[in-house]
Formats: structure tokens, C-alpha cells, sequence
């Protein structure tokens, strides 16, 4: 992994052993813009709403301006995640880390899409594990939250599997395709995160022992 401290946005970039996370570039829209538009139905149920338009190169640019002044800003992450391994890197999804926040809070909150062809495969998982210790060793924040909608059964899969836990639940939380609708909310803290690494290096020392 590279850690960020003081260099140019677009050098942030996480590996993991199948995915790549870094900055939107204006050379991904071509890859972006067919994902988007082959899994819109897909996606619909998750997101707020979007048409065709948002889909236009204009639009595209306008949000690689704007990920590259939040992260030199310090207020926001979007990550775009890529498929490692084959001739060429694949796009496969996004994550956002977004509205962090210093003083006395010291925490963002992380979202994250997946194109249709590519979900139930661990990469989404994958990419979230990347991003875990992104957040607490290099941007030093405490906590982290994420939402997702009751019946999304897949999204409460990927937070469990990187320790997150259930902490209560918002009533028409966020704006899904046009209608407020109720979430879920889940959060790690540093030191779950801490404490389950650490069990993990003690079953991994033990195999030795």
C-alpha cells in the first residue's frame, strides 16, 4: 500500500490481492460510463436517483475535478476499484469515504457500489479490507460508519466480514430512487479493529508453534 501523507491526489493508490483502489482519472471514463450504464438496473434499488445524463463526459469531469480537490482538502476519498491480475486492470466499482470529520468526532463514512457483473465474487469485501486501514493508519481518524438498506443482505455481508457491528437503525435515512427510505447502521472503531487484528496474528503465530 502507498500511504498518502503529502503527496498529489492522484497518486493515492491501495492494492490488495485481487483489487486496486485509486483516484478517478479522466482516461477511466470510457469504463466507467459503460459499468454505470450496464448495471443502472441493478443499481437502482441502492442509490439515489440518476439518469442518462449524469452519465455525460461533462458530468464525468466535473466529479474527477472535484475527487481530487476533496482528498487535497482532506474532507473526501472516491476510490475507484479495479480488478488486478489480467493484461489490463478492470473497473469493477467505486467507494466513497465521505464528510470526514477531525476534532473531537474523527470519523467518515463509507460507501461503495458494484457493477452488476462483477458483485458476489469477495471483491467488494476485498476492497472494504484495503480501505480499513487506509482510514486508520493514514488519515488517523477512530471511527468508521456505514448504512445500507434492511433488505440488502449482500452489503450487511461485507461490513460483518470486516468487523463491522450493528448499531441501531434510521428511520428514512437517505434518498433511494426518489423515496426516503429506512437503513441500517453499522461502525467499527479503531480498537475492534485493533483487537481483531491481533487475534488474527495470534492464530497465524500459532500454526507455528
Amino acid at each position: 500500500m502507498f500511504w498518502p501523507w503529502s503527496s498529489p491526489a492522484p497518486l493515492v493508490t491501495l492494492r490488495g490481492q485481487r483489487v486496486l483502489l485509486r483516484l478517478p482519472q479522466m482516461r477511466d471514463y470510457e469504463a466507467w460510463h459503460r459499468l454505470r450504464r450496464d448495471s443502472q438496473e441493478f443499481l437502482r434499488p441502492y442509490e439515489p436517483r440518476w439518469t442518462e445524463l449524469d452519465l455525460a463526459r461533462r458530468v464525468y469531469a466535473m466529479r474527477v475535478r472535484r475527487a481530487r480537490q476533496e482528498v487535497e482538502e482532506g474532507t473526501d476519498y472516491t476510490f475507484f476499484i479495479f480488478l488486478t491480475g489480467g493484461r489490463h486492470e478492470q473497473l469493477v466499482g467505486g467507494i466513497t469515504l465521505s464528510n470526514i470529520r477531525r476534532r473531537a468526532a474523527q470519523f467518515v463514512s463509507l460507501g461503495y457500489w458494484m457493477g452488476q457483473n462483477h458483485a458476489g465474487k469477495g471483491l467488494m469485501t476485498e476492497a472494504v479490507g484495503v480501505v480499513v486501514p487506509f482510514i486508520f493508519e493514514a488519515l488517523d481518524l477512530h471511527r468508521i460508519h456505514a448504512a445500507f438498506l434492511p433488505g440488502n443482505i449482500a452489503s450487511r455481508r461485507v461490513l460483518e466480514k470486516n468487523g463491522f457491528v450493528e448499531e441501531g437503525f434510521a428511520e428514512n435515512y437517505l434518498q433511494i430512487n426518489g423515496r426516503w427510505e429506512d437503513h441500517v447502521l453499522m461502525g467499527l472503531t479503531r480498537e475492534r479493529w485493533e483487537l481483531a487484528r491481533l487475534g488474527q496474528r495470534h492464530i497465524d503465530h500459532s500454526r507455528f508453534v
